[in-house]
Protein backbone atom coordinates (compact mmCIF):
# COMPACT_ATOMS: atom_id res chain seq x y z
CA UNK A 1 0.00 0.00 0.00
CA UNK A 2 1.51 3.32 -1.03
CA UNK A 3 -0.29 6.45 -1.69
CA UNK A 4 0.57 10.34 -1.54
CA UNK A 5 -0.21 12.01 1.69
CA UNK A 6 -0.06 15.88 2.10
CA UNK A 7 0.08 16.96 5.79
CA UNK A 8 -0.03 20.15 7.11
CA UNK A 9 0.57 21.26 10.51
CA UNK A 10 -2.08 24.30 11.13
CA UNK A 11 -1.33 25.31 14.99
CA UNK A 12 -4.17 27.36 15.38
CA UNK A 13 -2.44 29.72 12.85
CA UNK A 14 -3.93 28.76 9.56
CA UNK A 15 -4.77 32.14 7.40
CA UNK A 16 -2.00 34.29 10.19
CA UNK A 17 0.17 37.03 9.66
CA UNK A 18 3.63 37.59 11.71
CA UNK A 19 3.50 40.13 14.03
CA UNK A 20 6.07 42.71 13.92
CA UNK A 21 9.19 42.59 16.16
CA UNK A 22 9.18 44.24 19.32
CA UNK A 23 13.02 44.07 19.11
CA UNK A 24 15.84 43.11 17.54
CA UNK A 25 17.80 39.33 18.27
CA UNK A 26 20.85 41.10 19.51
CA UNK A 27 18.91 42.30 22.01
CA UNK A 28 16.39 39.60 22.90
CA UNK A 29 19.83 37.29 23.00
CA UNK A 30 21.34 40.00 25.73
CA UNK A 31 17.89 40.40 28.36
CA UNK A 32 16.30 37.51 28.89
CA UNK A 33 13.85 39.58 30.54
CA UNK A 34 13.06 41.05 26.86
CA UNK A 35 13.03 37.40 25.34
CA UNK A 36 10.30 36.60 27.58
CA UNK A 37 7.92 39.67 26.95
CA UNK A 38 8.89 39.32 23.72
CA UNK A 39 7.99 35.41 23.04
CA UNK A 40 4.48 36.11 25.07
CA UNK A 41 3.34 39.12 23.39
CA UNK A 42 4.28 36.76 19.99
CA UNK A 43 2.13 33.91 21.06
CA UNK A 44 -0.91 36.29 22.28
CA UNK A 45 -0.88 37.60 18.86
CA UNK A 46 -1.14 34.63 17.04
CA UNK A 47 -3.56 33.81 19.46
CA UNK A 48 -1.96 30.23 19.66
CA UNK A 49 -0.99 28.18 23.14
CA UNK A 50 1.94 29.26 25.28
CA UNK A 51 3.39 27.26 28.19
CA UNK A 52 6.85 26.76 29.59
CA UNK A 53 7.13 22.50 29.17
CA UNK A 54 9.18 20.50 31.85
CA UNK A 55 11.61 18.40 31.34
CA UNK A 56 13.71 16.16 33.79
CA UNK A 57 11.37 17.91 36.56
CA UNK A 58 12.45 21.16 35.68
CA UNK A 59 11.06 23.87 33.81
CA UNK A 60 12.76 24.25 30.58
CA UNK A 61 14.56 27.82 29.62
CA UNK A 62 13.51 28.82 26.22
CA UNK A 63 16.11 31.76 26.34
CA UNK A 64 18.69 29.58 26.66
CA UNK A 65 17.35 27.12 23.90
CA UNK A 66 16.56 29.71 21.60
CA UNK A 67 20.14 31.52 21.80
CA UNK A 68 22.13 27.74 21.22
CA UNK A 69 19.42 27.08 18.48
CA UNK A 70 20.20 30.45 16.83
CA UNK A 71 23.80 30.67 17.52
CA UNK A 72 23.95 27.10 15.06
CA UNK A 73 21.90 29.04 12.41
CA UNK A 74 18.09 28.10 13.49
CA UNK A 75 15.86 25.34 13.47
CA UNK A 76 16.52 23.80 10.51
CA UNK A 77 20.34 23.97 10.40
CA UNK A 78 20.04 22.52 13.44
CA UNK A 79 17.81 19.47 11.98
CA UNK A 80 19.82 19.05 9.15
CA UNK A 81 23.26 18.91 10.85
CA UNK A 82 21.73 16.80 13.93
CA UNK A 83 23.01 18.74 16.71
CA UNK A 84 19.92 18.01 19.17
CA UNK A 85 22.20 16.05 21.09
CA UNK A 86 24.90 18.62 21.41
CA UNK A 87 22.30 21.63 22.29
CA UNK A 88 20.58 19.04 25.19
CA UNK A 89 24.64 18.61 26.79
CA UNK A 90 24.11 22.13 27.17
CA UNK A 91 21.12 21.64 29.82
CA UNK A 92 22.75 19.09 31.62
CA UNK A 93 19.63 17.13 32.55
CA UNK A 94 19.56 14.19 34.40
CA UNK A 95 20.80 10.85 33.27
CA UNK A 96 17.24 9.30 33.41
CA UNK A 97 16.30 12.04 31.22
CA UNK A 98 16.86 9.45 27.76
CA UNK A 99 15.02 11.36 25.49
CA UNK A 100 15.73 15.26 26.01
CA UNK A 101 17.09 15.53 22.43
CA UNK A 102 13.91 14.79 20.96
CA UNK A 103 11.99 16.42 23.53
CA UNK A 104 13.71 19.59 23.12
CA UNK A 105 13.36 19.52 19.35
CA UNK A 106 9.42 18.95 19.74
CA UNK A 107 9.81 21.83 22.15
CA UNK A 108 11.38 24.53 20.16
CA UNK A 109 8.96 23.43 16.75
CA UNK A 110 5.79 24.15 18.78
CA UNK A 111 7.09 27.61 20.91
CA UNK A 112 10.28 29.31 19.40
CA UNK A 113 9.73 28.14 15.42
CA UNK A 114 7.62 30.62 14.21
CA UNK A 115 9.07 33.11 16.91
CA UNK A 116 12.85 33.00 15.08
CA UNK A 117 11.37 33.13 11.65
CA UNK A 118 10.20 36.83 12.84
CA UNK A 119 13.16 37.93 15.28
CA UNK A 120 16.21 35.54 14.05
CA UNK A 121 15.06 36.08 10.39
CA UNK A 122 13.38 38.93 10.02
CA UNK A 123 10.41 37.48 8.01
CA UNK A 124 7.46 39.34 7.52
CA UNK A 125 3.76 38.66 6.33
CA UNK A 126 1.96 35.46 6.08
CA UNK A 127 3.30 32.52 8.27
CA UNK A 128 5.53 29.96 6.80
CA UNK A 129 3.39 26.71 5.47
CA UNK A 130 3.94 23.57 7.77
CA UNK A 131 3.28 21.41 4.68
CA UNK A 132 5.13 18.01 4.10
CA UNK A 133 4.63 15.99 1.33
CA UNK A 134 4.76 12.10 2.18
CA UNK A 135 3.56 8.51 1.26
CA UNK A 136 1.30 6.34 3.27
CA UNK A 137 3.48 3.06 3.87
CA UNK A 138 0.35 0.81 5.50
CA UNK A 139 -2.63 1.46 7.32
CA UNK A 140 -3.97 -0.69 10.76
CA UNK A 141 -7.09 -0.26 12.69
CA UNK A 142 -5.99 2.99 14.69
CA UNK A 143 -4.41 5.06 11.15
CA UNK A 144 -1.48 4.82 9.47
CA UNK A 145 2.13 4.24 8.89
CA UNK A 146 3.44 7.15 6.96
CA UNK A 147 6.94 8.79 5.59
CA UNK A 148 7.13 11.99 5.16
CA UNK A 149 9.71 14.52 3.87
CA UNK A 150 10.31 17.36 5.36
CA UNK A 151 12.82 19.42 3.87
CA UNK A 152 16.03 17.79 3.62
CA UNK A 153 14.80 14.91 5.67
CA UNK A 154 12.52 11.75 4.90
CA UNK A 155 10.85 10.91 8.91
CA UNK A 156 8.68 7.78 9.15
CA UNK A 157 6.14 7.62 11.68
CA UNK A 158 2.26 6.90 12.71
CA UNK A 159 -0.63 8.95 12.18
CA UNK A 160 -4.12 8.11 14.38
CA UNK A 161 -7.44 8.78 13.59
CA UNK A 162 -8.66 11.92 15.83
CA UNK A 163 -11.19 10.21 17.82
CA UNK A 164 -8.45 7.42 18.72
CA UNK A 165 -4.99 10.00 19.17
CA UNK A 166 -3.86 9.91 23.15
CA UNK A 167 -7.18 8.30 24.25
CA UNK A 168 -6.58 5.54 27.42
CA UNK A 169 -8.52 2.59 25.95
CA UNK A 170 -8.62 -0.41 27.88
CA UNK A 171 -6.45 -3.60 26.38
CA UNK A 172 -10.00 -5.28 25.91
CA UNK A 173 -10.37 -2.73 23.20
CA UNK A 174 -7.10 -2.28 20.81
CA UNK A 175 -5.02 0.89 20.34
CA UNK A 176 -3.12 1.11 23.87
CA UNK A 177 0.33 1.14 22.42
CA UNK A 178 2.04 4.47 21.69
CA UNK A 179 2.65 2.58 18.49
CA UNK A 180 0.08 -0.02 18.36
CA UNK A 181 0.31 -3.71 16.69
CA UNK A 182 -2.77 -5.78 16.88
CA UNK A 183 -1.29 -8.87 14.67
CA UNK A 184 -4.57 -11.80 14.16
CA UNK A 185 -4.08 -14.75 15.90
CA UNK A 186 -2.13 -17.92 14.08
CA UNK A 187 -3.62 -21.27 14.86
CA UNK A 188 -1.85 -23.88 14.14
CA UNK A 189 -1.94 -27.62 15.58
CA UNK A 190 0.13 -27.38 19.02
CA UNK A 191 -1.53 -26.78 21.94
CA UNK A 192 -1.82 -23.35 23.01
CA UNK A 193 0.87 -22.75 26.34
CA UNK A 194 -1.53 -19.95 27.20
CA UNK A 195 -2.02 -20.04 31.27
CA UNK A 196 -5.69 -20.96 31.88
CA UNK A 197 -7.10 -19.84 35.37
CA UNK A 198 -5.03 -16.18 35.18
CA UNK A 199 -6.10 -13.10 36.56
CA UNK A 200 -8.12 -10.90 33.39
CA UNK A 201 -7.46 -8.17 35.53
CA UNK A 202 -4.05 -8.08 36.05
CA UNK A 203 -2.03 -5.33 34.17
CA UNK A 204 -0.67 -6.22 31.24
CA UNK A 205 3.54 -6.64 31.32
CA UNK A 206 5.63 -3.14 29.95
CA UNK A 207 7.40 -3.42 26.73
CA UNK A 208 11.03 -2.35 25.91
CA UNK A 209 11.56 0.29 23.62
CA UNK A 210 12.62 -1.87 20.97
CA UNK A 211 9.62 -3.90 21.49
CA UNK A 212 7.72 -0.38 20.53
CA UNK A 213 10.17 -0.54 17.09
CA UNK A 214 9.59 -4.20 16.37
CA UNK A 215 6.17 -3.69 16.34
CA UNK A 216 6.13 -0.15 14.72
CA UNK A 217 8.59 -1.57 11.67
CA UNK A 218 6.93 -5.68 11.75
CA UNK A 219 3.86 -3.74 10.75
CA UNK A 220 5.32 -1.37 7.71
CA UNK A 221 7.43 -4.34 6.68
CA UNK A 222 3.89 -6.66 6.55
CA UNK A 223 2.02 -4.21 4.50
CA UNK A 224 5.34 -3.29 2.05
CA UNK A 225 6.67 -7.20 1.72
CA UNK A 226 3.90 -9.69 2.78
CA UNK A 227 6.12 -12.27 1.57
CA UNK A 228 9.47 -12.05 3.28
CA UNK A 229 7.96 -12.28 6.82
CA UNK A 230 10.64 -15.00 7.90
CA UNK A 231 12.87 -12.38 7.02
CA UNK A 232 11.38 -9.62 9.42
CA UNK A 233 13.16 -9.83 12.61
CA UNK A 234 16.45 -10.08 10.80
CA UNK A 235 15.64 -6.86 9.12
CA UNK A 236 14.27 -5.28 11.90
CA UNK A 237 17.45 -6.33 14.28
CA UNK A 238 20.10 -5.11 11.71
CA UNK A 239 17.78 -1.74 11.32
CA UNK A 240 17.51 -0.85 15.36
CA UNK A 241 21.56 -1.53 15.39
CA UNK A 242 21.87 1.00 12.73
CA UNK A 243 19.69 3.73 14.56
CA UNK A 244 21.50 6.64 15.94
CA UNK A 245 21.87 6.89 19.98
CA UNK A 246 19.33 10.39 19.47
CA UNK A 247 16.00 8.29 17.72
CA UNK A 248 16.96 5.38 19.67
CA UNK A 249 15.96 7.33 22.28
CA UNK A 250 12.80 7.77 21.36
CA UNK A 251 11.43 4.60 21.29
CA UNK A 252 13.47 3.60 24.75
CA UNK A 253 11.67 6.52 26.46
CA UNK A 254 8.52 4.78 25.12
CA UNK A 255 9.22 2.01 26.77
CA UNK A 256 10.33 4.02 30.07
CA UNK A 257 6.89 5.39 29.63
CA UNK A 258 5.26 2.01 29.53
CA UNK A 259 6.90 0.65 32.61
CA UNK A 260 5.56 3.59 34.47
CA UNK A 261 2.12 2.57 33.26
CA UNK A 262 2.88 -1.05 34.35
CA UNK A 263 4.18 -0.05 37.73
CA UNK A 264 1.05 2.39 38.56
CA UNK A 265 -1.41 -0.30 37.10
CA UNK A 266 -0.12 -3.16 39.30
CA UNK A 267 0.24 -1.03 42.90
CA UNK A 268 -3.51 -0.10 41.70
CA UNK A 269 -4.12 -4.25 41.18
CA UNK A 270 -2.29 -4.91 44.26
CA UNK A 271 -4.36 -2.68 46.77
CA UNK A 272 -7.42 -4.07 44.82
CA UNK A 273 -6.44 -7.49 45.64
CA UNK A 274 -5.73 -6.35 49.36
CA UNK A 275 -9.10 -4.64 49.57
CA UNK A 276 -10.81 -7.36 48.67
CA UNK A 277 -8.91 -9.85 51.20
CA UNK A 278 -10.22 -7.23 54.14
CA UNK A 279 -13.51 -6.86 53.16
Amino acid sequence: MSSTAIITDRNGVEGCRYPPPLASHEDVVKDPTLFWDTLRNFHSELGTKYMVPVIGGKELNLHVLYVEVTKRGGFDKVVSEKKWREISSVFMFSPTTTSASYALRKHYFSLLHHYEQVYFFKLQGPLISSTATGTIDGKFDCGYLVSVKVGSEILNGVLYYPDQAGSSISASQGCTAIIPYNPKPVHSGRRSRRRRGGDPGRPKPNRSGYNFFFAEKHSMLKSLYPEREREFTKMIGESWSNLSQEDRMVYQSYGLKDKERYQREMKEYKEGIKLKAAM
